[in-house]
């Protein structure tokens, strides 16, 4: 099987046409912005010093960004912009799978918690196909030459079962550890948006993405890493570190 990250999919010049499903509100509070040198990413705070993110975004000099909607204006108020200590993926995690591909940032400090920067809670059941969920990340707008993103949205899908999954990504094993959130079959429309989208059902975090082969602010199948199944080895590298 031939691994094609998603950031090489972030390179191609479509843009985000409107769409009804779209939500375009207020950065979730859980929300984290990772810029790097090279592409940027989201992750989630789960912890006053810990966000989780998936392992493909091990990008030059990350920092993270708290609080904010659009990266491409720095000026924004209640801003938080933290440097990380360590980051820690998953051992089994490899290059050429996107299987354990999740990630955990350790920051030099802690965040300030406020009404724009707050944590999300981890599952402790699985969550049932057909749960609808929040899928945020950020996209790119044409217009605009800027080499940050400049728009935030959220689309509302559900949660589809491993053999909806299989139907949609026939090429990839579908596992255990993955969780597939979208429309069957999707429109496969590709677009430029940020990796490592956050799929949140009923306020709980449930999902990191790792590859989408088209859209998932156009609801398109994504494939995330199934939040779940790595709950016990978050909280353990938390604890030792």
């Amino acid at each position: 099987m031939k691994f094609v990250p998603l950031w090489a999919l972030l390179n191609l010049p479509v843009v985000l046409a409107f769409n009804p499903d779209y939500i375009v509100a207020d950065t979730p509070p859980y929300l984290v912005y990772l810029k790097s040198d090279y592409l940027p990413c989201a992750g989630a705070l789960i912890h006053p010093l810990w966000v989780v993110t998936a392992a493909h975004c091990n990008l030059p000099k990350l920092q993270l960004i708290f609080g904010i909607t659009i990266p491409s204006d720095l000026s924004e108020s209640h801003l938080q912009v933290l440097d990380y200590e360590k980051l820690i993926y998953h051992p089994q995690f490899s290059v050429t799978s996107i299987d354990y591909d999740i990630m955990l940032i350790k920051l030099q400090r802690e965040v300030e918690l406020n009404d724009h920067v707050k944590l999300i809670d981890l599952p402790y059941q699985a969550v049932p196909v057909n749960t609808m969920c929040n899928v945020s990340t950020w996209s790119y707008n044409i217009c605009d030459v800027s080499t940050e993103p400049d728009l935030l949205q959220t689309v509302e899908v559900s949660v589809i079962s491993r053999g909806e999954c299989r139907n949609a990504y026939k090429t990839y094993d579908i596992r255990e550890n993955m969780l597939c959130v979208g429309i069957v079959p999707g429109r496969r429309e590709p677009c430029r948006e940020v990796s490592a989208a956050l799929a949140v059902c009923n306020g709980i975090l449930q999902g990191i993405m790792s590859f989408a082969d088209g859209c998932i602010l156009r609801a398109d199948v994504g494939i995330y890493a199934k939040l779940f199944n790595y709950v016990n080895w978050i909280e353990n590298v938390i604890q030792n570190n």
